[in-house]
This record gives C-alpha cells, structure tokens and sequence, in this order.
C-alpha cells in the first residue's frame, strides 16, 4: 500500500502522506523513499509549478521520526558507517528537495514534531492550521536524542542561532500563534484554507530558494564568525553544564553540531549533525530515556496492564473527602474532564475555600491564555463544595485526600462507606500508610484501593495505584479507568509500608541525613544531589515536603511501635527535625500557622527571604548533639554514588518482595513520581547499564565502609551470578 499518494490539482502536485500501517504518520525509511519519488515525479512534469506536502491523518502532519527503529539501533552494538550512510541519504532527499528548482509547500494539518518539523524545514514555505492541538517543534532533547534529518542546521539559519538552540536543547513544542511568532512557520489559517493556501503562495510567489542557498545570506542575529554567535554558544555552554552536570551527551552533540555547522555550506554541514547523531546513539543513555520516557511510559499512559476480563466502568461523579492542597488537585482535573465532583471538608467554609483555590488555577491558566472563560465556567460548575457526607451518594469513586492519620482516615472511610452503592470505589490517597490496614475501617475491603496521586496534582502525570490484600480485580480495573479518564498514568504496586515510590525516595532524604548526621558539609550534600541528576536535593526537599509532615510521619511510627509492643528509638535524623521544629520553631518552607493563628516564618535546613534562600548557617551549631565531627569530607563523586545507589537498591528489594512486579513501571514511576534522574532511565535500566556483577561489587564496597543499607539483596546478587538483566 502506498504511503505517499500523488495527485495534481490547479498546477500543483499534491503529496499527501497517509501510512495505513500506523495510526500517524512517521518519518520511516520506506515513507522518504517514497516522499523522494514523487518529488522527482513532480519536478519531471512541466504542469507542476510546485509541490504540496501535506498528510491524510486526521489532525496530524508528521509525529516525528521511527522511535522503535531508533530504539532498535540503540539497543546493539552501533556501524556507524552504515548508520552514516543511511542518515546521509536522507540528508541528501531533503536536500533535494530544497533545490529542486520548484517551490515546495509543507501544509501542515497538525501536529508536526521531530522528523516531521526536519521536513517542513527543508521546504520553502510552512503553513499551518491554526488550531490549540497542532504542535510545532522539535521535541528529541527531551528523550536524550537530537534531531538527525538536518534540524540542527536549518533551524539556526531560519530564526536565529539564540532563538534556535533554546526550543532544540529544550525539546520545546509551540503552538500555532507561538510557532507563528517565533517564526517556525510562516502563516496560519483555517483547516478548510490548507490546501487553497499552498496553491495561492505558489501562483503569487512560489520562491523556489531556501533562505540561506540565496546570495548575501546572513544568519539572522549572526552567523558563525560574529561576536553575538561566540556569546551565544559560550552563554550556552556554561548553562547547559550548569544544568546538566554533564549527565546528557545530547546537549553538548547538538551544541557541538550547531558550532562546527554553521559556517559550512549545508551539505558539509548535515554531516557534522550526522557525526554527533551517531555519537547521541551510541551512549546508553538515549537508549536508556527512549525506551522508559517514550515506550515504557506510553504502555502506563494506555493501561495496558489494567485487567482485561473486566468490562469497562465508567466514572461520572466523584467524591473528594479534604479540600486541601491534594484534594484541590484531584478535584480539578476531575471537574475538567467532565466529571461531576463533591468536594467536602470538615465545614461548608473550608470545603468553599477548596474550590476557591481551584478558581485561582484556573485564573492563571486564563491570564496566560491557556484556557478561555466559558471554561473556567464551566470546571468550574461541576465541583460542589460540601460537609454533609450524604452528598457523596451516587458516587462512583470516592477518593480520601485527608491527614496521614490512621484515626482520622477510618473516619471518613466509614462516614463514606454508609453513603455508596456497592459499585463504588473507595480509594485512600496516601503515601504510605499500608491499604490493607486503612480498608479494615471499610464495610467493602473488596472495593478499597489506594491511589497516591502527586503534588501538584494538576502537573504530575503518575498515579500510583496500590492493591491491598483483599482489593479485587474489579476495583483495580474500575480505578485505571479513573485514571485513564482524568488523562493520568498508572503504576500498579502491591500493598507494602511506604509503597514504592515513597520507599525508593525516602531512601534519598534518609542518604541526605545519614551523610548530614556524618558530618558531611550540607553544601556538598545538596551539590552532590544535584550533580546526580535529582531535581531538588535532600535538605531542600526536607524543607518542601514540610518537616512538621516529616515529624507527624515519625510520630505515627512511634505509636506503632509502641502498640506492637516494640521499643522505640529515633534516628539521629528524626532527632534532629524534632530538635528544628520543638527546639527552634523551623517547621520548613512553608509552615503552618501559630495555634493563633500568626502566620509563621519560614526556615528549616534553610533560612528563606525575599531574594532567595540559603542553607541556615547555625545548623551544624545547633545539631551537633547528633553531627558527628568530620575532617575529611567524601569526594563529591561519592556522594553522588550513594544517592544513586541507595534508590537502586531499594527498588531491587521492592521487585525480591513482590511490591513491584514489571521493571517498566518501576523505572517509569519514581522518574515521573518523584524525580529518580532521567539520564539514567531509572533504577533498573540503571543496573543493567551499570552491569550487575559490577553494581553488586560496589554496593558490597559501599555496604562495608557506611552500613548495611548497601547490602544487595539476594535476587540481584542471584543475577549477577547467572549472567543476567533486568531487560535481557
């Protein structure tokens, strides 16, 4: 079947690109070859006054190149000769293309990303429609790639060295009036315009010359040689390793291929973007962010490990039991997806100042221009704030978003329970607390689930979906389709203390205390945390999380002891941010009020002020009842390991325990949950890249000299001895 159909119409050919083997178009090998072909067919017949390209997908031009060809070329030793011929020879159909003598017109009916945008830069003219979803760019940065069908080198001489390396190094998609703006396309109109629009500009002007083959060219802002392209690529330099600690090999290839480039003409220079294409593919971690950020996510963002015996369920109302941060959030993307939302609290006041503060989102997205006021409305009109819980009948899914409280919890689970049908789904937003044990205070443990949303709610894109011991398949299926239907993905845990997303982070903030507790300066704790790759290091997130959250945390952890008849004794940590809040009234970055009401300062680890924050300089002073004196400060890189280290091994132990059950859900959820680093793409792509036999080796080195948290447990130690891999 052919992918490219040809036709001509008014003087124009039209090359409409419609692969009926897959639901959007790609940038494939067979569909360039034939994309070649009707080129050459067009600029053969002497009635084609100029060339279309356009799509038959249904608001999609083309979505970028083959990932699972590229992904395959990862997955192996690499021939870059072969690699560097087959990439020449698309460089030199779309070099082609751009001087064939005939102008060419990418009509671009949608989104239009990565190879697809490589395209329409090699034609003359870019028309798109002028719609929110038809997004433009080039998006491979985001997934450790670059762009390898000439981006690097158009884009730069098409607006600008400054304005191009920001939207290539950062993956940015534009929409229409951006892209517009920007100058990544040229016009935008009505989808019925499209097609009249291309034809329109080739009869009235048709140039047939790209901007930098015509004489007198200069890049705009300055090409290679000017004093604003050696600023420019020096600012970008020291940003890009400012942010990336050298963790991206991406970012230094597409700078690399932009420097050398630009001051070649644009064959020589397509192969300087091939040379650091090859070079990109060749380290692990493309491979390593495609497979988890691309492949592994999208199976999370389909459900494709919902039950698949249980029909569908279809969610139309739902409770919110807490109107706090998280409750606001869950109770947003609720109401925006059409569905109808109860949103209760202790009292009518503050269950109102719950949606008060979902009005207040929506008012930023509205001032900057992301929503409209029929819409604002219109969410807006579907959350009832509520304190009678007899409201919360015909609810399909009634989801807890209250204090990490045993109590408190068992209370609203059984205030719900007598209001729901026996369909109902209750599930407990928690971060820890074990749903086998909450689903006790329920009538109907079978229908009783967890679902660990994150903050903020409206921006993090993972759930965690916990089973309890009695939770039944059909409740796990009826909670995916929740998910799915607030546009979230899921990970499926089993029921475990802390879960695992919370236990592979928590082992972070706790490497954070033990090195704090060691005596290791908190400047290199939280730089070493950076340099790793996390996004918020240890004693900063302390002080976001909350360390009254943190405290109330320990607390509960006494009380259990206690009740199990268990000695308890707490950590030189937990001391020290009973010490912070008890002793010295630093409850973190945000805090909550004097029992007065009197606002609080801020301060924990750090000390917060207008122009910024810095860590509080008397911590060492006033904890060092429990910091140890060091003279002889780690090296940054062991630092770094540790962190790295302590949450592989923890994941390890979730997967040996059965907490987790698919390595892909693993490396997606505590990447997109909390922040495991990207680079890597996550803990057990980590340890295969890393090699088994060598990562047991090191963590038995780091077990011996800092404490048995390092032990590996037996089933990677099994492993190693076997031979084998996570992803073998």
């Amino acid at each position: 079947m052919a992918i490219i159909d040809y036709r001509v119409e008014d003087g124009a050919a039209i090359l409409n690109w419609d692969d009926e083997d897959r639901p959007t178009n790609v940038l494939s090998g067979d569909a360039l070859a034939e994309l070649h072909a009707a080129v050459e067919k067009a600029v053969a017949n002497d009635e084609v006054k100029g060339i279309i390209v356009t799509s038959g997908k249904q608001g999609v031009f083309v979505a970028g190149g083959d990932l699972q060809q590229i992904e395959s070329l990862g997955s192996g030793p690499i021939d870059a000769a072969d690699l560097s011929k087959r990439t020449g020879a698309v460089l030199d159909q779309l070099r082609r293309m751009e001087t064939c003598g005939k102008p060419v017109v990418a009509a671009l009916n949608g989104v239009t990303l990565g190879g697809g945008y490589e395209i329409a830069l090699a034609c003359h003219r870019r028309i798109l429609v002028d719609r929110r979803h038809a997004q433009v760019g080039l998006p491979e940065a985001g997934l450790g790639l670059m762009p390898g069908a000439g981006g690097t080198q158009r884009l730069p001489r098409l607006i600008g060295v400054q304005s191009a390396l920001g939207l290539i190094m950062q993956g940015k998609q534009l929409g229409p009036e951006k892209a517009l703006e920007k100058g990544l396309v040229d016009e935008l109109v009505e989808p019925a315009d499209l097609i009249a629009s291309a034809k329109k500009w080739i009869q009235e002007d048709g140039n047939a010359t790209q901007p930098w083959d015509r004489k007198g060219y200069v890049v705009p802002g300055g090409g290679a040689g000017s004093v604003a392209f050696a600023q420019t690529l020096m600012g970008s330099n020291a940003m890009t390793h400012a942010a990336t600690f050298g963790n991206m090999p991406s970012q230094q290839a597409i700078l690399q291929a932009v420097y050398e480039g630009l001051s070649l003409p644009m064959e020589r220079a397509g192969r300087v973007e091939t040379r650091q294409f090859i070079r990109v593919l060749r380290d692990p971690t493309a491979r390593s962010m495609l497979r988890t950020l691309f492949f592994s996510l999208q199976e999370c963002q389909k459900g494709v490990r919902r039950p698949k015996d249980v029909p569908r369920f279809d969610v139309n109302k739902v409770g919110i039991i807490g109107a706090g941060l998280m409750g606001q959030g869950i109770a947003h993307v609720s109401a925006k997806v059409g569905i109808d939302v109860v949103l209760l609290d202790r009292d009518l006041a503050a269950a109102e100042r719950g949606k008060e503060k979902v009005a207040q989102t929506l008012q930023r997205r509205l001032a900057k221009g992301r929503t409209t006021p029929d819409r604002v409305e219109e969410i807006l009109g579907r959350v009832h704030p509520s304190a009678d819980y007899e409201d919360v009948k015909g609810c399909d899914v009634v989801v807890e978003a209250v204090f990490e409280d045993r109590d408190i919890k068992a209370r609203v689970t059984k205030a719900s329970d007598e209001q729901l049908g026996d369909q109902a789904v209750f599930a407990s937003n928690t971060s820890g607390l074990p749903i086998t044990d909450l689903a006790r205070a329920s009538s109907r443990p079978a229908n009783f689930i967890g679902l660990h949303f994150f903050s903020p709610v409206e921006r993090m894109q993972m759930v965690e979906i916990v089973v309890g011991k009695d939770t039944s398949q059909t409740t796990l299926a009826k909670a995916w389709d929740y998910i799915l239907k607030i546009k979230k993905a899921g990970i499926v845990v089993n029921d475990s203390p802390g879960f695992y997303t919370s236990r592979v982070f928590g082992t972070f903030i706790s490497e954070g205390n033990h090195l704090l507790v060691e005596g290791v300066k908190p400047a290199l704790i939280e730089n070493a945390a950076k340099a790793a790759g996390m996004p918020m290091p240890p004693l900063g997130i302390s002080d976001q999380v909350g360390l009254g959250t943190m405290h109330k945390v320990a607390k509960q952890a006494e009380k259990d002891a206690l009740a199990a008849g268990r000695k308890w004794e707490p950590s030189p940590a937990q001391a020290i941010i009973a010490s912070l809040i008890e002793d010295h009234d630093r409850w973190g970055a945000q805090p909550p009020p004097e029992e007065d009401g009197t606002a609080r300062a801020p301060g924990g680890f750090y000390d917060y002020h207008e122009s910024g924050k810095n860590l509080w300089p008397e911590l060492g002073t006033a904890m060092n009842a429990w910091i140890e004196r060091n003279d002889e400060q780690p090296s940054a890189e062991t630092v770094r390991q540790r962190y790295l280290f302590t949450q592989c091994l923890e994941a390890a132990r979730c997967l040996e325990q059965g907490v987790i059950t698919d390595v892909r859900d693993g490396d997606v959820g505590v990447i997109m949950a909390v922040g495991f680093p990207a680079f890597t793409g996550g803990p057990f792509t980590f340890i295969d890249n890393y090699g088994l036999s060598e990562f047991v080796r090191d963590a038995d080195a780091l077990g011996a000299r800092y404490g048995a948290r390092f032990e590996p447990p037996r089933l990677l130690r099994d492993m190693a001895a076997e031979g084998r891999t996570f992803y073998s």
